[in-house]
């Protein structure tokens, strides 16, 4: 069982920055692919990016609506992945959830192949 607990969400003028955490559970953590999705009321649960295990040397990717304004990293001695998000935009006012994959190595950007979740965290990015 992996426990998941994310922090940092907020309000947030459009421009600015937040970065969420996820402090994980587990012996194993880094040998798990660690995800973010997000989700708005009414809508799919989308993609934003995961970080590989620690064989992908922490290379990172990402949904195509965040390119080159989000970054995942992830620190391995504190069993914790974190999203900074930069020029935000009102439309990535969301809940936004971290996620691990456990199979050990195994990267993947698709939603079932997560096996644990965290509670969300809401992120408002106001105009």
């Amino acid at each position: 069982q992996v426990q998941l607990v994310e922090s940092g969400g907020g309000l947030v003028q459009a421009g600015g920055s937040l970065r969420l955490s996820c402090a994980a559970s587990g012996r194993t953590f880094s040998t798990y692919t660690m995800g973010w999705f997000r989700q708005v009321p009414g809508k799919e649960r989308e993609f934003v990016g995961a970080v590989g295990p620690i064989t992908w040397r922490n290379n990172a990717y990402y949904g195509d609506s965040v390119k080159g304004r989000f970054t995942i990293s992830r620190d391995n001695a504190k069993n914790t992945v974190y999203l900074q998000m930069n020029s935000l935009k009102p439309e990535d006012t969301a809940i936004y959830y971290c996620a691990a994959n456990v199979r050990p190595y195994y990267f993947s950007t698709l939603r079932d192949d997560y096996d644990y979740w965290g509670q969300g965290t809401p992120v408002t990015v106001s105009s």
